[in-house]
C-alpha cells in the first residue's frame, strides 16, 4: 500500500506524523465538552464546527477510497468521523430545542444531501481515473473553503489588537499539521492532498505572526458599546461568532462565578465610576460566543 510501503518510508512516517498531530487537534474541544456536560447546558456553543468536520473526514475518507492504497488518510479520517460524531450527539443530548433543530437541519443538508449529491454524481458520470479527479478537485475545494474561514478571526484581532480568540499553541498545531501533509501529498505525488495545506501553511504562519505582534498589545474596545443599557445588545452590535479556536484552553465561565465577599462590599458601598469602567470590559467579554476551532480538515 501507498501509504504503507517501504518503497515511501519518508511518506509513511509524515503520514504517521500527520495522525498524531491531526488526532490531538480532534481532541482539543475535549474540556468544552466536559463542561457542557458538567452545566448540562451549551451555553451559547454552536454545532456547525462540528458537523462540518464530519462532513470533511466522511469527504476524504471517500476520497481515500476511490483512489485505493491510502490507508492513512483512512484511518486519521475514520478515527474524526468517530469523534465528531460523539462531540454531535453529547450537543444534542444537552442543546435546547431550537439548537437541536438547527443542528439535525445542517446534518441533513450537509452530511447528508450535499455528501449523497457528491457520492450520485461522482459514481454515475465518471469512472475509473476520472473519479478520483473530480473527487480530488471537490476535495480541494473544500478544504480551501474551510482554510479562508480564519480570515474572520484575523480581521478580528487586527480590529481589537487581543488575540484573546486565536491562542497562539492552537495555530502552531495547525499550521505543523498543514506542513506535515503537504510533505505527505508530495511525496505520494498527490495535488489534491498537497494543494489545500499550502494555503493551510500560509495562513497559519499569519496567526502566529499576528499573535507576536499584538500579544502585548493593549486591546480596543469596540465602538457603541459605551452606554449600552445593561444585559441588552444595541440593534446595531452583532454577536461575535469566532471561528478560531474551540477551547483549545478552557474559557472562563463569567455568568456562574460566584464572588460573596465582593458582593458584600459592594452593597455596603456603592461604585464608582472608575470601577464601572473596570467591569465593563468584562462584563461585554461575556456576550461574545465562543464556538471556536478552525475545522480540522485532514487531507
Amino acid at each position: 500500500m501507498a501509504g504503507l510501503s517501504l518503497e515511501h518510508p519518508w511518506a509513511f512516517a509524515f503520514g504517521l506524523l500527520g495522525n498524531v498531530i491531526s488526532f490531538a487537534s480532534y481532541l482539543a474541544p475535549i474540556p468544552t465538552f466536559y463542561r457542557i456536560y458538567k452545566s448540562k447546558s451549551t451555553e451559547g456553543f454552536q454545532s456547525v464546527p462540528y458537523v462540518v468536520a464530519l462532513f470533511s473526514a466522511m469527504l476524504w475518507i471517500y476520497y481515500a477510497l476511490v483512489k485505493s492504497n491510502e490507508s492513512l488518510l483512512i484511518t486519521i479520517n475514520a478515527a474524526g468521523c468517530v469523534i465528531e460524531t460523539i462531540y454531535i450527539v453529547m450537543y444534542l443530548a444537552y442543546a435546547p430545542r431550537k439548537a437541536k433543530l438547527f443542528t439535525a437541519k445542517i446534518l441533513l443538508l450537509l452530511n447528508v444531501g450535499v455528501f449523497g449529491i457528491i457520492l450520485l454524481l461522482t459514481l454515475l458520470l465518471a469512472k475509473g481515473e476520472k473519479r478520483v479527479v473530480s473527487l480530488g478537485w471537490v476535495c480541494v475545494a473544500f478544504s480551501v473553503s474551510v482554510f479562508i474561514a480564519p480570515l474572520s478571526i484575523i480581521g478580528r484581532v487586527i480590529k481589537t489588537r487581543s488575540v484573546e480568540y486565536m491562542p497562539f499553541s492552537l495555530s502552531l498545531s495547525l499550521t505543523l499539521s498543514a506542513v506535515v501533509w503537504f510533505l505527505y501529498g508530495l511525496l505520494i505525488k498527490d495535488k489534491y492532498v498537497a494543494l489545500p495545506n499550502i494555503l493551510g501553511f500560509s495562513f497559519g504562519l499569519v496567526q502566529m505572526g499576528l499573535y507576536m505582534f499584538y500579544m502585548n498589545a493593549t486591546p480596543v474596545v469596540a465602538e457603541g458599546k459605551e452606554g449600552k443599557q445593561e444585559g441588552k445588545l444595541p440593534a446595531e452590535e452583532h454577536v461575535v461568532v469566532n471561528i478560531a479556536k474551540l477551547s483549545a484552553t478552557p474559557e472562563r465561565n463569567y455568568g456562574n462565578e460566584v464572588h460573596p465577599v465582593m458582593e458584600m462590599a459592594a452593597r455596603a458601598a456603592p461604585r464608582s465610576c472608575a470601577a464601572e469602567a473596570v467591569a465593563a470590559p468584562e462584563k461585554d467579554a461575556a456576550l461574545a460566543v465562543d464556538v471556536a476551532r478552525p475545522v480540522q480538515v485532514v487531507v
